[in-house]
């Protein structure tokens, strides 16, 4: 019969032991650089959130921009078409 540890460890499971050893391997393998990589790994979420924004800010000024053209060629069209007369004379 397979142990409950065996079983986690075979579907994924990580256990506070795994974790702690990783840990130590990861310390022994990096020493004085981890902070330097944590750091570098920082910056670059920072980075990564920042072009997100970007390009939802750009996004957001698209939409922007379609729908201002949108309702300008909709005004338009109906001041070609006479439309914008007859609700001058409704109002």
């Amino acid at each position: 019969m397979i142990g409950y540890t065996q079983y986690t460890l075979a579907f994924g499971g990580v256990g506070h032991w795994e974790l702690l050893v990783v840990l130590v391997v990861a310390l022994l393998i990096f020493g004085r650089r981890l902070p330097d990589i944590a750091r570098s790994v920082g910056r670059s979420l920072t980075e990564f959130k920042k072009g997100i924004n970007e390009a939802k800010e750009t996004k957001d000024e698209f939409v922007n921009d379609v729908r201002k053209i949108g309702n300008d060629v909709a005004k338009e069209t109906k001041s070609a078409a006479g439309l914008d007369e007859h609700e001058d004379k409704m109002s």
